[in-house]
Parts: C-alpha cells; structure tokens; sequence
C-alpha cells in the first residue's frame, strides 16, 4: 500500500504525508512542472505540463490497495476501477455506489458553464474539512488493502 497524491494544488498534502509516514507508508505526490515542488518525506513526480498529464502519471503507477487522495472525480474513478481507495480532501470518500452519481453532476456541471450559466465555486477550506479527511484518512491507512 502506498499513498499516491494528487498534489497540484491539493489542500491536504502535508497533513496526508505526515499521517501515512507515521504509519510507515510510503507517499507519491504527482505533480506537472507548473507547480515543482521538492520534498524529503515523499516522492515526487513532475511530469510535462498538459490536460491531465499528472493525473495520468498517477493512475499509470496506482495498484490495487493504493490510497489516492484527489478532487478530480474521473482520477477517483479510475483508481476504484484498479481496485485502490479513493479520498477526497473534504474526507469524502469515493466509492463504487457514490462516483456515477459523482461524475453525472460533474458532466451537468460543466455542461451549464458552457453554456454560459455562472456557477458559485468550492466552499473556502474549514477546520471541520480537514479534521473529516484525518479522520478519513486514518480509517483507510488503517484498513487492510
């Protein structure tokens, strides 16, 4: 089991490589080259900036038992389909039942935004978001893969 990261601008990626190194898990942040980071607790991955090059970089190297931490519900998708869990930042997690409807909402979603209509964006960052990803994210490095 590892911890794989969607790390372009992902809220949580310290709070989630501490909590799986205290567990001696191994974390894997993906990132494009618009946002180069280095770290000495995690691997890095930067790959060429491009539509979702991080995401595919990702998924590529997932394995049934992996944890993914991602806001992108297609990334979460496809990672349930390769047998590995799947956590949003907010400590949702993704699931077989829940990611249809998931990505049904994102398709009507951007479907209205191509045609013009103004949609409010995500809800500022809070205290209880993060304390529900720990809690989360704990049970899952808990869990056997």
């Amino acid at each position: 089991m590892r911890v794989l990261i969607d790390a372009d601008a992902c809220p949580v990626t310290d709070r989630a490589v501490r909590m799986a190194a205290e567990r001696g898990v191994e974390s894997v942040l993906f990132c494009d080259d618009a946002h180069w980071m280095a770290r000495d607790d995690a691997q890095v991955v930067t790959v060429m900036r491009g539509a979702d090059s991080a995401d595919f970089a990702l998924i590529n190297r997932c394995t049934r038992g992996d944890i993914v931490v991602t806001q992108d519900y297609a990334l979460a998708a496809m990672a349930l389909a390769k047998g590995a869990r799947a956590l949003h930042p907010s400590g949702m997690r993704y699931t077989q039942e829940n990611i249809t409807g998931l990505l049904s909402m994102r398709h009507a979603t951007r479907k209205a935004r191509r045609a013009g209509e103004r949609l409010r964006g995500p809800r500022a960052r809070t205290r209880e978001m993060d304390d529900a990803f720990e809690r989360a994210f704990s049970q899952l490095l808990d869990e056997k893969g």
